[in-house]
């Protein structure tokens, strides 16, 4: 079987000893852009292209018009505990 359909069968079994109760889930606190980005001191302006999206999508998410959802909670606990970090991975060739 491939590495996906392998990884595929783990996290169903997963799912499942959560869903009987025999092991915890795990549950990420949310994250909301507008304090990530208040707390390393950016603009909108600087915070959306570390995003990887528009000035006007991530100021949909400030505003609760658009949800934050995928891999996006992620990028931003990243940039709240090592942005410049995620400015050098932005910048390098």
């Amino acid at each position: 079987m491939s590495t996906f359909g392998d990884e595929l069968i783990q996290s169903l079994n997963e799912a499942l000893a959560h869903a009987r109760g025999e092991a915890p889930a795990v549950v990420h606190a949310p994250v909301t852009p507008r304090e990530v980005r208040k707390q390393v001191k950016l603009t909108q302006a600087q915070m959306a292209p570390l995003m990887g999206m528009s000035l006007s999508g991530y100021r949909k998410w400030e505003q609760g018009a658009r949800r934050v959802s995928g891999p996006a909670p992620t990028l931003l606990r990243v940039i709240q505990k090592e942005p410049e970090a995620v400015r050098r991975a932005l910048l390098a060739p």
